[in-house]
């Protein structure tokens, strides 16, 4: 029989003050760890009445404005964040036994912002993008392939222009909460809060 393996504790007291560094901190023993897909994360959004949806997408970038990610417009959390524009993300490296769940308002990049990254993209990303009415209706996978193979066709040998229909995304965290399993199920969770001009502090949960 195996001994289970010691879990670090999480203290408040020694936590950075700053969550964003200290998700950043945690998203790096994630990726040392080589963790599968460290980068994805559990966005959730909601209609202006409260229907819920949620799906997994990719960080992209984060700092001090807020977690990003990029998306088609017209995607279903596409039309939520632009009639409700506020989000949850979850993040779980379960090999690590750690979990961080962040919530927040959510806004556009700009143009340009977009446009340098769907640039870093690589080019059949690129095409796809072009090709997708992401969450439409489409009558079969052979349709799909053919109109991709047109979009190839439309920019051979030339560059491919960002969809106006697609770009990126911040929330922007009004709360982080980095969660660490213990044994009993007697979890470590502590939560910061944003508060005024930005300040954050930080409580300890019961779990």
């Amino acid at each position: 029989m195996t001994e289970p393996r010691p879990l670090p504790l999480l203290d408040e007291s020694i936590l950075d003050p700053d969550p964003i560094r200290q998700f950043k901190a945690w998203f790096d023993d994630a990726v040392g760890a080589k963790i599968p897909h460290a980068d994805t994360m559990v966005l959730a959004t909601a209609t202006p009445d409260g229907v819920p949806s949620a799906r997994v997408v990719l960080l992209k970038s984060v700092d001090e404005r807020g977690f990003v990610f990029y998306t088609n417009y017209r995607s279903r959390k596409g039309k939520d964040l632009e009639s409700n524009p506020h989000a949850a993300l979850t993040f779980f490296w379960p090999e690590l036994d750690r979990q961080v769940r962040i919530e927040g308002s959510v806004s556009r990049l700009t143009p340009t912002e977009s446009d340098v990254y769907f640039s870093s993209r690589p080019r059949d990303n690129q095409l796809s993008s072009v090709t997708s009415a992401q969450g439409q209706v489409i009558e079969s996978r052979e349709e799909l392939d053919r109109r991709f193979e047109g979009v190839k066709r439309l920019y051979d040998g030339g560059p491919v222009p960002r969809p106006a229909h697609w770009g990126g995304y911040s929330v922007q965290p009004v709360s982080i909460e980095f969660w660490q399993s213990r044994v009993a199920r007697l979890n470590d969770r502590v939560i910061y809060h944003r508060g005024k001009e930005g300040v954050w502090t930080k409580t300890r949960l019961q779990p």
